[in-house]
């Protein structure tokens, strides 16, 4: 199913050009019509063009009447430009049918849209990254992208952690779905671009944090009540971690999760395929999802987004990451 691809660039500059072809490429030879963006390769600084550009290209997608709206990739430059953002403009494209996808710095733009509008985007692939990845992307993540463009993904799932087996948690219905990466979501709080989520599910992942400082940020959030209000916490991928030999003596994200089990009376599930790696699923942020257990398999189901009247589904399809 042919769908039309925009690709724009809100964030840092794209500095890996042969990932970027490589994912354009990949997109098109998955049948779709692949729109480049005209700023999609400018620089300024660190930035992809300075914030005008960037504003510019935000706009240009919101405009372009795109299937879907996709990063050419993230980095930093999203939450310096977040009061200049056209909310009303994204939300009437959301509203007309483009789904905006993205990750890591994307974070800042997905929650501030939540909370000025509560539009729905999604969490999901870069271009170059994930798309342009060296030896193809990845399957999951291509499956659940497929789900998403032809409208027929109603939820994923995976297996938690072997430590985990023992883990119980009550079913969740009709909870807000919310988040994305821990480092980016934590510097919105105290800012009016940050979710007043009231028994949301709320997932995090992050890249090159050490143990001390993922805690550090959720002690934040903890602390500033965020946390007990969810029906439940929702560990992603934390790559990258290196750990200080000799000076934290065990001290590591395990320790991390398990003192914040310890302080909150609510679920902390971990293994949600979803971070700064190859194999992520797709995740709608904003929408009602429900969860659920078997066994160490967990099911999050957020039904049909908006199944049309030419779209023939049949039970649900869950991409199950092992």
């Amino acid at each position: 199913m042919t769908k039309h691809i925009y690709i724009y660039s809100p964030s840092s500059a794209v500095r890996d050009k042969a990932a970027f072809r490589r994912g354009v490429k990949r997109l098109k030879a998955l049948g779709h019509e692949v729109e480049v963006d005209d700023a999609a390769l400018s620089v300024h600084q660190r930035f992809a063009g300075d914030d005008a550009t960037r504003l510019a290209a935000i706009s240009r997608a919101a405009a372009s009447g795109a299937d879907v709206a996709l990063i050419a990739r993230g980095g930093y430059g999203l939450t310096r430009i977040l009061d200049a953002i056209p909310y009303k403009a994204l939300t009437k494209a959301i509203e007309k049918g483009t789904e905006f996808v993205g990750c890591s710095d994307f974070t800042a733009l997905q929650n501030a849209l939540l909370t000025k509008t509560g539009a729905v985007t999604w969490s999901g692939p870069a271009v170059g990254e994930d798309f342009g990845a060296e030896g193809g992307p990845d399957d999951i993540m291509e499956a659940c992208f497929d789900d998403l463009v032809t409208g027929q993904g109603e939820g994923t799932g995976w297996r938690m952690p072997a430590r985990d087996i023992d883990l119980k948690f009550k079913p969740v219905q009709d909870a807000v779905l919310w988040g994305g990466n821990l480092c980016v979501l934590s510097s919105l709080l105290g800012t009016p671009y940050f979710p007043v989520v009231d028994k949301g599910v709320l997932f995090i992942e992050d890249v090159n944090e050490h143990p001390y400082r993922i805690e550090r940020m959720l002690d934040q959030l903890r602390m500033a009540g965020v946390l007990a209000r969810q029906r439940a916490i929702v560990f992603g991928q934390f790559t990258g971690i290196r750990s200080v030999p000799g000076y934290d003596r065990g001290f590591g994200l395990n320790t991390v999760i398990d003192r914040l089990r310890s302080s909150l009376k609510i679920p902390v599930l971990a293994g949600l395929p979803f971070g700064h790696v190859q194999t992520k699923v797709l995740l709608p942020v904003g929408a009602k999802v429900s969860m659920a257990a078997e066994g160490r398999d967990i099911f999050l189901v957020w039904g049909h987004r908006h199944a049309s009247a030419h779209d023939d589904h049949h039970g649900h399809d869950h991409h199950h990451a092992h």
